[in-house]
């Protein structure tokens, strides 16, 4: 988008990750319940679920973004005139429900400025996507979504690599020294045995502060966390045809098949062998 004058635009919720990137100029983001967030040239926000607007000035009354980009018409937009700011945006969804999975671990609202340490990369990809739409040559659809793949993938990795302790969620949980030691060693061998204590040692931490901040950072205690995330590998294990339930259920850390249905029912309000695709 190409945006001059005063201008304010609101886009509704959605089951996607979202990112805006602000190639030339500035604008305003504003989320519920967070604050108003100028972004300038280089800077990158990712959006979860949460509805939003984009603005040149944040007390604008915003019309109907989805206007701007009608079903099957086109993806540039050019609105009012003279200097101001050049956009990019994109989504990114998910094809089955482990994309849940994600989009509630992270933020609703997660601004990557220019200004972060591990930048860098987002700069170049930035650049690469800019020089791309301009060029306007064969194939720039598909060679913008996917540097769009790796934008999203790099914005992720520098808010993971400041180790930003005002991020909440997951992924501020891994940014943080202890909690993501814990949280790394569940994800290299979800089938151990885990328990609280066991994660708390790994953290170098008590087990009473060790419950007591995960289950603040990630939104829920953490053998909750351990047996959501199970769950939903065995989801898509069962998805992809990767093997019978009883097996599938012994490689995410279940040694009771029936344990495994009853808590795949009281998850996903399915059972197990209902997700098992058939050859």
């Amino acid at each position: 988008m190409e945006a001059g004058g005063s201008w304010a635009f609101a886009f509704p919720a959605a089951n996607r990750l979202k990112f805006v990137a602000v190639l030339e100029g500035e604008q305003w983001m504003r989320a519920p319940n967070e604050p108003h967030c100028l972004m300038k040239k280089g800077d990158v926000c990712l959006l979860g679920r949460t509805s939003y607007v984009v603005a040149s000035d944040p007390e604008l009354e915003p019309q109907d973004g989805t206007l701007l980009f009608p079903e099957g018409g086109s993806d540039v937009v050019r609105v009012g005139s003279g200097d101001g700011v050049v956009a990019i945006g994109g989504s990114i969804a998910f094809h089955d429900e482990n994309g849940d999975f994600l989009l509630d671990m992270l933020p609703g609202f997660l601004r990557v400025g220019r200004e972060a340490r591990a930048s860098g990369a987002i700069a170049a990809v930035l650049d690469l996507i800019s020089n791309e739409i301009l060029r306007g040559a064969i194939g720039t659809g598909i060679v913008s979504a996917r540097l769009a793949d790796v934008l999203v993938v790099e914005a992720l990795r520098t808010l993971s690599d400041d180790g930003d302790r005002s991020l909440t969620g997951w992924l501020g949980a891994i940014s943080d020294p202890r909690l993501g030691r814990a949280l790394r060693a569940v994800h290299r061998d979800v089938a151990a045995p885990w328990t609280v204590a066991a994660l708390a040692d790994i953290a170098g931490m008590s087990r009473a502060a060790f419950s007591a901040k995960f289950g603040q950072q990630v939104g829920r205690p953490p053998l909750a966390y351990l047996r959501y995330w199970r769950l939903t590998l065995a989801r898509t294990m069962l998805l992809r045809g990767t093997g019978p339930v009883d097996d599938v259920a012994r490689r995410v850390g279940y040694t009771s098949q029936s344990a495994f249905g009853n808590a795949y029912r009281q998850a996903f309000a399915t059972s197990p062998r209902s997700r098992t695709r058939v050859a």
